[in-house]
């Protein structure tokens, strides 16, 4: 089982969608994010809701409406998306059983409960590297590389597909 939602690479994903070659953020509406990737438009509706609630993009009135990134690319990161779309995630809910232990009857001795317990220091651990992970990489970043390992006409025929929806309107 993921981690994280399908909701957050939807949202990676479409955040993505809204930054073009050069790196600047560029308006989309769900309709056509979701139509370029493939994913359920119900879902991705959903999935903007809770961006836009987190301060991460807004919307845009006018004809098709859409939205933009609330900020530059460079200041939303992977950490952002994902706690946006799922919350704030533990890795880990630690149960203190070391001071449940049958022999201790029903009061553990104090070193049992002493410090916190070494488990949880380590689950702890494991979840502060990888949410400083998460907020190492921005939309930009991933932007950037997306577009580096892409042919030279891919952000062309990026643009050239949105433009081709909003004409057909």
């Amino acid at each position: 089982m993921a981690f994280y939602s399908s909701g957050v690479e939807y949202g990676l994903h479409s955040l993505l969608c809204m930054v073009d070659s050069k790196g600047d953020d560029r308006e989309m509406n769900v309709r056509e994010m979701a139509e370029l990737q493939g994913v359920p438009f119900d879902y991705l509706a959903k999935i903007f809701t809770r961006l836009s609630r987190a301060g991460l993009v807004v919307s845009t009135e006018g004809k098709g409406g859409g939205f933009r990134l609330a900020r530059a690319p460079e200041l939303i990161t992977a950490l952002d998306v994902a706690q946006a779309i799922d919350g704030t995630k533990t890795v880990f809910e630690c149960k203190e059983i070391r001071q449940r232990l049958a022999f201790f009857e029903e009061t553990p001795p104090a070193w049992a409960c002493e410090g916190p317990c070494s488990i949880r220091a380590v689950m702890d651990g494991a979840q502060q590297r990888m949410e400083e992970e998460l907020a190492r990489h921005t939309i930009l970043d991933l932007a950037r590389r997306t577009f580096r390992k892409a042919p030279d006409t891919f952000a062309i025929e990026i643009q050239d597909w949105i433009s081709e929806r909003r004409s057909s309107r």
